[in-house]
């Protein structure tokens, strides 16, 4: 009887043995299967982040681009109008003078 428990005791224990190693290789494959997630995952967000990046940079460089144009569509305008501002004064100063004969008792 004794035997029979010696050796149903070492059958258990080889049972064990193996259902831990088992479930060491499965916890292992688990880990290393979460440790190759996390790794894409870092991948993907690190990507994410460049492309914000660059998408940030070039709206950037375009509204710098944008507000150089209008600066410059601003001064063009300003010294169109001031040409106009000058040419209506000289056509005033003409016109005045047509109409005028010098005399300020006269005019």
């Amino acid at each position: 009887m004794r035997k029979i428990l010696i050796a149903t005791a070492a059958i258990g224990a080889l049972s064990l043995a193996a259902c831990s190693q088992k479930t060491a290789d499965t916890t292992e494959d688990a880990a290393s299967s979460a440790a190759d997630d996390m790794g894409a995952m870092a991948t993907q967000a690190a990507d994410t982040v460049n492309d914000a990046s660059d998408a940030a940079a070039a709206a950037a460089s375009n509204a710098g681009d944008a507000v150089k144009d209008a600066a410059s569509d601003a001064k063009d305008a300003a010294e169109n109008a001031a040409d106009a501002a000058q040419a209506a004064a000289n056509d005033a100063a003409s016109e005045l003078a047509d109409h005028t004969d010098g005399d300020s008792k006269t005019n």
